[in-house]
């Protein structure tokens, strides 16, 4: 189990993101302890705040007096309602909340149901509640409850984990919102892309795009995003969200920002060779595009291809997962462009391919670095993965996203077999 803290100056923020949910039939009011209720049973924001006032008025210095809480089992948890409650009541006399007013929600926004509990950190004297300590009270707290109440242990999970943390948006599953923050607002800490294109070719990996929007406000140009999830044909299957929603990373001018960024990086990078020797080699050792990307997906790398109506290629990107870069083939080489992949995979024109086996073989077989780890280093994440899906597995937990419609798990499998029939052969 994962406990999230959260301090705050606004109990109205904290009950109405709650209780919106409550409204939108996504979360429940679970249990509360010295909390106004009407006499039906039910809460209302102004009874749940007329609660915590006494405790507020007090208040003598401290500036963030509310506290949010969130709670989050394993997925694999089977947690009924009335475990939640006393294992919310459990982890507040842990925390030092034992006497305090605070309610509790459960959420079911996501595939997995959570808990968050809303409380203030004053007592009726208006003082402060310490939390010295906290972050390691609270995980003592909760080893605690999931030795008490069978749980996974997120620690050994975390240690020994293969799979995934963050999934492609399901935009059937609810909250998007939430879906598409997990994955936007970590992508440019550890991606480099030069272009609001390769951008959105690393966020097709996880069924969300991008849009520019111009427009002018009070005689100003002005220029934004807005972020959409995609379906499975990659179409768009959500109301726009300002970029704005999902931090500062996500907005036009960071992204601008990083995309320079990016850019000198990549240009200096040895990295930006092998990913070219690689897709050259793939060329070479296969004959059509779902074994081309089959391969190039054996090495970490995953294939975007972009396609007018008609089935004219006119984009092609690759995303290294290794060294973390995005590029389109053109910024690698004249020869990977869209257009020589269009003229071999729709007019069976495939390329020809020279390599410089000396330079290019230590090319490919440098670890690149990852973060401050050399991939070799990063192997030991989890020894039954694939070198690849090691090196992502420090990120997405595991995840080597895979791009709409297609099974590259399958096709690789196909590759397999080939490679090993034609060594019969020999």
């Amino acid at each position: 189990m994962v406990a999230k803290i959260g301090r705050g100056k606004s109990l109205f923020g904290a009950l109405s993101y709650n209780m919106d949910k409550v409204k939108a039939n996504t979360a429940t009011v679970l249990a509360g302890q010295k909390i106004i209720e009407s006499l039906d049973g039910s809460f209302t924001i102004p009874q749940i705040s007329n609660s915590f006032q006494a405790y507020l008025v007090a208040n003598r210095k401290t500036e963030k007096p509310v506290v949010h809480i969130s709670l989050n089992p394993d997925p694999d948890d089977q947690v009924s309602s009335n475990d939640y409650k006393s294992i919310a009541k459990d982890y507040m006399e842990k925390m030092g909340y034992g006497k305090q007013p605070f309610i509790v929600f459960k959420h079911n926004d996501i595939e997995r149901s959570h808990i968050h509990i809303v409380t203030v950190c004053v007592d009726e004297e208006g003082r402060k509640i310490s939390d010295a300590f906290e972050k390691r009270k609270s995980m003592a707290a909760c080893r605690e409850l999931e030795r008490k109440y069978n749980l996974k242990n997120a620690v050994e999970k975390k240690q020994n984990r293969t799979e995934p943390i963050f999934k492609p948006v399901n935009y059937k599953a609810g909250d998007i919102k939430s879906q598409m923050a997990s994955v936007i607002r970590y992508l440019p800490k550890y991606y480099q892309y030069t272009t609001l294109g390769t951008y959105n070719a690393l966020l097709s990996l996880f069924n969300i795009t991008a849009e520019e929007v111009k427009g002018l406000y009070n005689g100003t140009a002005r220029q934004g995003l807005v972020y959409f999830a995609l379906n499975e044909k990659g179409e768009k299957a959500s109301n726009p969200f300002k970029a704005s929603l999902f931090g500062k990373g996500a907005s036009y001018i960071e992204l601008q920002s990083h995309f320079s960024t990016s850019k000198m990086q990549l240009q200096k990078s040895p990295s930006r060779s092998a990913l070219k020797v690689s897709i050259e080699k793939a060329i070479l050792a296969t004959k059509n595009e779902n074994e081309f990307k089959a391969r190039l997906k054996e090495a970490g790398i995953n294939t975007v291809v972009r396609r007018t109506a008609d089935n004219r290629i006119y984009g092609i990107t690759f995303i290294d997962h290794k060294s973390r870069s995005v590029l389109n083939g053109s910024q690698l080489s004249k020869n990977l462009s869209a257009g020589v992949f269009n003229d071999w995979w729709n007019n069976g024109n495939k390329p020809e391919i020279q390599l410089k086996n000396e330079a290019n073989e230590k090319l490919v077989n440098t670890h690149p670095v990852v973060g401050n780890i050399t991939a070799s280093e990063n192997e030991s994440i989890n020894p039954n993965l694939s070198e690849a899906a090691n090196d992502m597995a420090d990120i997405f937990g595991g995840l080597l996203p895979q791009t709409k419609g297609e099974d590259y798990e399958e096709e690789a499998f196909a590759w397999q077999m080939k490679k090993k029939s034609k060594g019969l052969r020999r």
